[in-house]
């Protein structure tokens, strides 16, 4: 969910709704390691993350609100094995690119937006790519070197960490939603698999305070039975005080 908005400049909207139709496909998909068609789309699975540090946030509107636009913070941005760069948001249930986000009321991806400079603009910024590819160049070697070294396993294994800087939390409930835990996400590991899973600290294995990234009692929460939705903190802190708008915005969700 998002954490504030504006009202919409009705040529904006045009221009952005424009550009956010434009989607083209490209013919030949190349794997940009082995250099070799990627025939599979299944198998173009995220080799990298990058933390988004300076804040900037995805827009997207939907058709509950005509007239506005709503933004949320960038988690991080993603390299996939055919070199397409991807922003991710915490969304629903799921870590998701911003480009494919599916909301209750239907809502629709709009740009991306430096609020410091007040600038919008559409592809990932060219210093993300930069240093997505030069990251995975080195450490795809890396692991590589590894994975040739270690027996196999059966279970997807973490093959990068990084923290979480937005402040999301997960939604917890084992009855139906009479009563709900807000946790804190610590963060989020990107699996050799391609997966990505956001990381909970159980608080029976808490050692050591403030408990950071690899620490030995964080565990997904995709593997916790209770474990719903994603919230940004702000969210998060208005329905721990209870502020009707969240509520009643929560409740909605609720209802899909």
């Amino acid at each position: 969910m998002s954490d504030r908005f504006s009202d919409k400049n009705d040529n904006n909207k045009k221009s952005i709704s424009a550009v956010s139709e434009v989607k083209t496909e490209p013919d030949n998909v190349v794997d940009i390691f082995t250099k070799k068609k990627v025939k599979d789309n299944n198998t173009n699975r995220i080799v990298r993350l990058a933390p988004e540090l300076d804040g900037l946030e995805m827009l997207y509107s939907n058709d509950a609100n005509k007239d506005k636009m709503f933004s949320m913070k960038i988690l991080c941005w993603a390299l996939r094995q055919d070199g397409k760069v991807d922003a991710m948001v915490p969304w629903l249930s799921k870590l998701v690119p911003a480009q494919d986000l599916k909301d209750p009321l239907n809502g629709h991806w709009e740009g991306y937006y430096d609020n410091r400079l007040e600038r919008l603009f559409y592809e990932p910024p060219v210093h993300k790519v930069v240093e997505l590819e030069g990251a995975v160049t080195y450490f795809q070697s890396v692991e590589e070197r590894v994975r040739l070294g270690s027996p196999k396993h059966d279970e997807p294994e973490i093959i990068q960490e990084i923290p979480d800087n937005i402040g999301t939390h997960a939604v917890l409930t084992g009855n139906g939603f009479h009563t709900i835990t807000l946790t804190q996400i610590t963060s989020w590991c990107l699996m050799d698999d391609g997966s990505i899973q956001a990381m909970i600290a159980d608080t029976d294995k808490i050692d050591n305070t403030p408990v950071l990234p690899g620490d030995e009692c964080l565990y997904p929460v995709q593997k916790n039975s209770n474990f719903k939705y994603f919230f940004h903190h702000v969210i998060a802190n208005k329905i721990k005080a209870g502020d009707p708008e969240a509520m009643a915005a929560f409740s909605r969700l609720l209802d899909q």
